[in-house]
């Protein structure tokens, strides 16, 4: 790859390192120089541009990204598609974030073009939740080191999520005559918070006295109950083998796996097995609602995954969650969730009377035996945009009946004839309050891909203030257009038959152009001429 500054002369199909002022605007970092942008450019009295050029042998930082990033993700985790050389992966369960960090280390050290972070292995996480970053450096990574990244990410991937099972647990709680109601009251509840948020439930609670032959008869009673895993909350702190709970696993005919843990709160846990069933001696300190060890132990058991003394044993770096000076967190707040995928709808208009199609509705045409408008709202539908909202007004009925058994909601336009901007109102009004954004689709540009809408809602990012996501071909502006909510109270404003493309320029730094090399963006159907050539597919 070269880069450096570039004669215009020699500038089309460079890559721009830094941002351009020209007459008309800005020609933003990462945009790929067209003969037109040269043109505008030289207008501008701009005589060279620092940009990259890519070589022989280099992959483009989209592709480099992608291919890694779709490499590396394992069970329960996707990539998005890539915008400025990242690609990020995210999880598609609630479980635990279960990473390879010798291989993930092994690609970072490969070259410093390519690059992947994280999130912490056994880290809970959601649906849409941030596990990972591809991120390609300069604006290409040599082919070479990409195929080694590959071969290092294999058939499994670097990063996988184990979703938590939903689990029947059982809970032995032991009683001394100076027990409190009030202390074990608080230890179910601890337990049944804990487990309804990994997805299981206390099933049953057996109390008894802290002797050795009681406790094993109740450990026995919920194994016969289908309990498992089975907690023992004793009403003394485990500080041997030979104390009342572990000697009490071994009576029930149990095995104690593992005593003690270098996590702090939560050194006093144990490990154990009954005929295949965990069992999990449980801190004091777990009576508190508050992350400890027994936590990390617990969730790997629900997550189906093995537990072993050696994977306990090491839990010591970054097993101090006490509260501490330096530290000023209070002591076993959760973790939050981190980042995740953007929450965009779609919306769909298709409303309009096609006034120049003559007679005929042309959202009801059929392009390969299939209505204009189902092609469109299908293809939103196979997107990442949720959920997807269809506007109609004129003749509401037919169109409707047009996407029977599809999995949108309506919203009616009743001033239809008024334009555009109605349907856009009534189609935001229809929006959940939660939605970080929207993708406002056309009825009539079947030919829009849910990769190009996928692409769209990649480029998105509030943090990085990429809140207006417009895609580009051939240096020409197109549709669907992705808006952010916070400009859902000015779209709603819009008056009269036009969009709310004006907001473009009101909010120009907030507006990210991205380029997809497909004419499909540009072509909409407003005539029969226009609708004949793609039926014809000229």
């Amino acid at each position: 790859m070269k880069f450096g500054t570039i004669p215009l002369s020699d500038a089309e199909g460079a890559v721009l390192a830094h941002s351009v002022r020209h007459q008309a605007g800005v020609f933003k970092k990462g945009r790929v120089l067209s003969g037109n942008d040269i043109d505008v450019l030289r207008g501008a009295g701009i005589e060279g541009v620092t940009a990259a050029r890519l070589g022989d042998g280099d992959v483009g930082e989209d592709a480099a990204s992608s291919a890694l990033a779709r490499a590396a993700a394992g069970e329960n985790a996707s990539a998005a598609e890539p915008f400025t050389g990242r690609a990020n992966l995210f999880s598609s369960a609630h479980g635990l974030a279960v990473v390879d960090e010798a291989r993930v280390n092994a690609v970072n050290l490969l070259h410093e073009s390519l690059t992947i972070a994280t999130v912490p292995g056994f880290h809970p996480v959601e649906p849409r939740q941030m596990l990972a970053t591809v991120k390609v450096i300069p604006f290409a990574a040599h082919a070479d080191v990409l195929a080694q990244a590959l071969d290092i990410c294999g058939e499994g991937g670097l990063i996988a999520v184990a979703p938590f099972a939903a689990r029947r647990v059982g809970l032995v709680l032991t009683e001394l005559p100076q027990t409190k109601e009030a202390i074990l009251e608080k230890t179910v509840q601890s337990m049944t918070l804990r487990l309804e948020q990994l997805g299981s439930t206390l099933d049953h609670v057996v109390r008894c006295p802290h002797d050795p032959k009681s406790v094993a008869a109740a450990v026995l009673e919920l194994a016969s109950k289908g309990c498992a895993p089975i907690l023992m909350f004793g009403a003394s702190a485990i500080v041997d083998r030979g104390d009342v709970i572990p000697d009490a696993l071994t009576l029930a005919g149990g095995e104690v796996v593992h005593l003690g843990m270098p996590v702090d709160p939560g050194n006093l846990l144990m490990l154990g097995e009954l005929g295949g069933t965990s069992v999990i001696g449980v801190p004091s300190c777990a009576r508190s609602p508050k992350i400890n060890g027994f936590d990390w132990v617990l969730q790997r058991v629900l997550a189906n995954l093995d537990v072993t003394p050696k994977d306990i044993m090491m839990m010591g770096a970054g097993g101090l969650l006490k509260e501490i000076a330096s530290r000023p967190t209070p002591r076993g707040q959760r973790l939050p969730d981190g980042p995740k995928a953007p929450e965009i709808a779609g919306l769909v208009l298709a409303a309009g009377q096609s006034r120049r199609m003559g007679s005929t509705n042309k959202l009801l045409a059929e392009i390969d035996s299939k209505p204009m408008v189902r092609h469109v709202v299908e293809t939103v539908l196979a997107s990442k945009a949720a959920p997807v909202v269809v506007v109609t007004g004129h003749e509401s009925a037919r169109v409707r009946a047009s996407l029977e058994g599809l999995n949108v909601e309506f919203a009616e336009n009743p001033d239809y004839a008024d334009g555009l901007s109605g349907s856009l109102a009534s189609g935001i009004s229809a929006l959940p309050g939660e939605v970080d954004g929207v993708i406002v689709c056309l009825g009539d540009m079947p030919l829009v891909g849910a990769i190009h809408i996928n692409k769209l809602i990649s480029a998105f990012d509030l943090e990085e203030g990429r809140t207006i996501c417009v895609p580009m071909s051939r240096g020409k502006r197109g549709n669907p257009v992705l808006w952010g909510a916070g400009y859902f109270d000015e779209m709603s404003g819009v008056k009269g038959d036009v969009g709310a493309k004006h907001l473009m320029g009101q909010y120009a730094e907030a507006v990210c152009e991205v380029e997809l090399g497909d004419a499909a963006v540009l072509i909409d159907i407003d005539t029969p001429d226009a609708l004949e050539k793609v039926i014809s597919g000229k």
